[in-house]
């Protein structure tokens, strides 16, 4: 069973729909625009709870630990997020693991709360995606491709 060559890395005469064309440099962008954009729009909304009451999301037992309120550790917990974000923007390689250790203690607080295990799911979906994305950055992430 053979399989396709991996398309060689872009150089300076490299044409835009060969770069257009490659799937997984598609997947990196597609990837690097969600993990930035999706961080930032619910860390902003930690602040406003628009989406979502934060605070309820929070394990009592961290919130046992940490000073302040519930709510206060949301305001944190968003600026983290906004961080995390413009990382993924900037410097994929990075983010991406960044926002997969983000990703994986947020499952481990949604863990620890009764009804929450569809949530925790969903988020270790989101840590893969993170993970590819970290994966992909290596690839196509300084090698002329932007």
């Amino acid at each position: 069973m053979s399989s396709a060559p991996a398309p060689a890395p872009a150089t300076p005469g490299t044409s835009r729909q060969a770069i257009a064309s490659d799937p997984g440099y598609q997947a990196f962008w597609i990837l690097r625009v969600g993990f930035t954009v999706a961080p930032v729009l619910f860390g902003l909304d930690k602040f406003a709870n628009l989406l979502v009451d934060w605070p309820g999301y929070l394990a009592p037992w961290i919130d046992d630990v940490v000073p302040g309120s519930a709510q206060a550790t949301m305001y944190a917990v968003g600026v983290i997020e906004i961080v995390a974000g413009l990382v993924v923007a900037v410097a994929p390689r990075f983010g991406g693991w960044l926002v997969a250790g983000w990703l994986a203690g947020i499952i481990v607080n949604l863990l620890t709360i009764p009804g929450h295990y569809d949530i925790a799911l969903r988020d270790f979906g989101l840590l893969l995606g993170a993970v590819a994305l970290a994966r992909l950055a290596q690839r196509y992430h300084g090698t002329g491709r932007r």
